[in-house]
């Protein structure tokens, strides 16, 4: 079963800067794809940036040119920097990855899994 293990949220002021690290542990093969989604309540879960196992990346238009994500030093980790925050980056993010793992009988399956969620607040 595959863990992520998520860091980084907070409070910040308008304008701040946040950093969002994940990281996914378990029986992992490959990973296709791993990157970050939000969600403010009532609203649906919306992608904010993703990264391919190939570096192709994609961004939600309303964080271009101020969130970056990276794949971290650490296998299978990610990062979100997070720039000029505004109030509408206020939210739950997710981390989320997609890839190639162990079942429990050790067959190779097709995975996908969601992290629990770290808050990031922006307001003065």
């Amino acid at each position: 079963q595959v863990q992520l293990v998520e860091s980084g949220g907070g409070l910040v002021q308008p304008g701040g800067s946040l950093k969002l690290s994940c990281t996914a542990t378990g029986r992992i093969v490959s990973t296709y794809r791993m990157g970050w989604y939000r969600q403010v309540p009532e609203n649906q879960r919306e992608l904010v940036a993703i990264i391919t196992s190939g570096g192709i990346i994609d961004y939600a238009d309303s964080v271009k040119d101020r969130f970056t994500i990276t794949k971290a030093n650490t296998k299978n980790s990610v990062d979100l920097q997070m720039t000029n925050l505004k109030p509408e980056d206020t939210a739950v993010y997710y981390c989320y990855i997609e890839g190639l793992g162990y079942t429990e009988q050790n067959l190779r399956e097709n995975f996908n899994s969601w992290g629990q969620g770290t808050q990031v607040a922006v307001s003065s």
